[in-house]
């Protein structure tokens, strides 16, 4: 019974702390608009259209992102009604002086 009850509590434990943590997706889209005021992206997938917020690191390098190219972003999740963060992006097609974007910098 005693083993039954810490099943169930860890089970509670992770259900509760599941919405706190953050997890990764990539998204393949077109590059709607880049709104640099508001340092961030609309982009498009599966039929919505959505911004996903840039990080400082990443925010002297937007502007060279392609209009109507496309890229592969990979963001990161965050909740609470936040946008996605960039994490790094790949231009797929289209001309840019940003094709790969690490994080960190431009390759």
């Amino acid at each position: 019974m005693a083993y039954m009850r810490t099943i169930l509590l860890a089970v509670a434990v992770l259900l509760i702390a599941r919405p706190g943590l953050t997890e990764d997706k990539s998204y393949y889209s077109p590059v709607i608009q880049v709104d640099k005021d508001n340092h961030r992206i609309l982009i498009s997938t599966l039929g919505s259209v959505f911004y996903v917020d840039v990080p400082a690191a990443a925010q002297p390098h937007m502007e060279k992102l392609p209009i109507s190219g496309l890229v592969d972003f990979v963001v990161e999740m965050r909740g609470d009604g936040q946008m996605p963060l960039v994490k790094t992006w790949k231009v797929k097609s289209g001309e840019s002086t940003c094709m790969y974007f690490n994080g960190k910098e431009c390759k």
